[in-house]
């Protein structure tokens, strides 16, 4: 299946989810309810798979594209490592004992199917080997030594999604050298306003209307993955590359922690997360459900001023968006609306786009799920760039690799975020 066919099956997949949940009305049965909620969920589920597989997908296009133009760079080294000129006779295109043996099993096991060359491999190992007996593969002597072992040169790797809040695209963000703390001018004059003037009067001069300045302060928080010991004969004999394996682990494991304190980080020898930095805007009713018009609420205890940016939006977690996704207005309609897949829109919320993350509460007693504003007013300050450092001498002959991160956050206007809380009870 192409991107374009995936992308398309994508929209076919939100039209039937919304088709099911239009089976819903107020005669509906608790139990076919729950069944046609079921259906809904599984078709969704479905649409978050393609999009995971959409991305592996472009993923992989982009690494063959990196490979094709070593290829034609000149790097005529064989994907596990070996030079073609290698092989017996240094003929690149000769084949191997364990390619034709692989052949063998391609074909089924018919040696007739195979090429001439591949059967003549093959038959000069069995010549090399003249006793004859019932030969098996589950004795090594009775020919298990002669069954290579094969190793795919990928790994498979669990995975968990961690962003955003370190994405250059989400808050505002200060690139520094240094760890020095960053001192930045604030001002909140919007209580403010002119008043009328009366011909010949003197203006007034009491300071009544002076303008209050403050400051926001970011300091440099250091967070490190502890060190990972490996022997020297792994980094060495390993199929894999073993050290840029655990490179790409610990800087995963660096992004986790930075998202998570960029979100709910308490502030006290911690950045302020954005969800603990944010101001209240409204209280729910329940304390386990959410409703459309709290939503509603929400968005408009954000004044328009901030609205109008063009980082604005909503952010929660996927859970949640699960519960967002059912929901509608007054006149029926869904709140959640699926992105243009021809133009690579995003998906939106009350025409507001929307991040998940991870980091964020669930739904439930006294918890904060939601935040909507101005994501830019939201200062992220990074001190260079993390660091994944490999030591060889310290723990000569093996090796020791770890990695460093220092980062800041904090919200510079406490009016541009807001969350809603749910009930206590």
């Amino acid at each position: 299946m192409t991107l374009r066919e995936m992308r398309e099956k994508q929209a076919r997949l939100v039209t039937e989810a919304r088709s099911k949940l239009a089976e819903l009305t107020d005669k509906t049965d608790a139990s076919r309810a729950a069944e046609i909620e079921a259906e809904h969920d599984a078709i969704m589920n479905e649409h978050d798979a393609l999009e995971d597989k959409i991305k592996r997908e472009e993923k992989l296009a982009a690494a063959e594209a990196r490979q094709a133009e070593r290829e034609a760079a000149g790097d005529d080294r064989r994907p596990n490592g070996e030079d073609r000129d290698s092989d017996a006779g240094g003929n690149e295109d000769a084949i191997t004992y364990r390619q034709a043996f692989q052949d063998m099993f391609r074909a089924g096991g018919v040696v007739a199917d195979m090429s001439a060359e591949a059967r003549a491999v093959l038959q000069a190992g069995v010549v090399a080997n003249a006793e004859f007996r019932q030969q098996v593969t589950s004795t090594d002597a009775a020919g298990g030594f002669t069954v290579p072992t094969e190793l795919q040169d990928s790994l498979i790797k669990s995975m968990a999604a961690w962003g955003p809040m370190y994405d250059q695209d989400v808050g505002t963000t200060l690139n520094t050298a240094s760890g020095s703390p960053i001192e930045l001018p604030t001002v909140d004059d919007t209580a403010s306003t002119a008043g009328a003037h009366t011909e010949g009067a003197d203006l007034t001069d009491d300071g009544g209307k002076d303008v209050v300045l403050g400051k926001l302060i970011l300091n440099a928080f250091m967070y490190d993955t502890e060190f990972i010991r490996f022997s020297m004969e792994l980094a060495r004999d390993s199929l894999l590359n073993f050290e840029q394996i655990l490179s790409d682990l610990l800087g995963e494991r660096l992004g986790r922690i930075v998202n998570q304190m960029l979100t709910t980080g308490s502030g006290a020898g911690q950045p302020n997360g954005i969800v603990t930095a944010s101001g209240l805007g409204i209280t729910g009713a329940s304390g386990t459900a959410i409703t459309s018009d709290e939503l509603f609420d929400l968005q408009h205890e954000i004044d328009p001023a901030y609205r109008a940016s063009p980082k604005v939006g909503w952010m929660f977690n996927d859970s949640t968006l699960k519960v967002i996704r059912k929901m509608k207005d007054g006149q029926g309609n869904y709140l959640w609306q699926m992105g243009d897949v021809k133009s690579g829109a995003p998906a939106t919320l009350l025409s507001q786009p929307y991040r998940v993350n991870q980091a964020m509460a669930d739904i439930g007693l006294n918890a904060k799920p939601i935040i909507f504003g101005d994501f830019g007013k939201y200062y992220v300050r990074k001190v260079g760039a993390p660091v994944i450092g490999v030591l060889r001498e310290r723990f000569w002959p093996n090796l020791g690799i770890a990695g460093l991160i220092a980062v800041d956050g904090e919200l510079g206007d406490t009016a541009a975020v807001k969350h809603l809380k749910m009930a206590a009870a």
